[in-house]
């Protein structure tokens, strides 16, 4: 808990229970990614007293304060993720919502020579790969 309560102070933000719970529950998830919902989801599940208009205030909150990123993939809701120093690219399942996280070394390079040969200077970029499991 000493780590979500300095990640709070340094963003500014006041050390609140809600806001502890939803970090240490998105820094936790095994998907990386969670909706509002989900995160509603599981502090019911977990017996917490926390109301869904709170949880998109503070997931609003986060994301302001640069602690979450928040993605709008094509065809669903916003799911939000821990904001990390690493830069990744995204595949998202289209039969079942599942988010991959990706990061390709070639296709940075390239996508830099891209922006180079039209004579800019690439600032910030993100890749999402709609995808499909193939039939075996």
């Amino acid at each position: 808990m000493a780590d979500e309560n300095q990640e709070l102070k340094k963003a500014g933000l006041k050390v609140t229970l809600p806001r502890i719970k939803i970090l240490q529950l998105l820094e936790r998830a095994d998907s990386h990614h969670m909706s509002a919902e989900d995160v509603y989801k599981a502090l019911l599940d977990a017996g917490e007293d926390v109301g869904l208009a709170t949880v998109y205030r503070v997931l609003t909150q986060f994301e302001s304060a640069g602690l979450v990123v928040r993605h709008n993939f094509d065809g669903g809701h916003a799911v939000f993720e821990i904001a990390r120093d690493e830069h990744h690219d995204h595949m998202v399942c289209v039969d079942s919502g599942e988010v991959i996280e990706f990061c390709d070394p070639e296709i940075e390079a390239l996508q830099h020579k891209i922006v180079e040969a039209h004579g800019y200077e690439l600032v910030e970029h993100s890749l999402v790969l709609y995808v499909r499991k193939k039939e075996s």
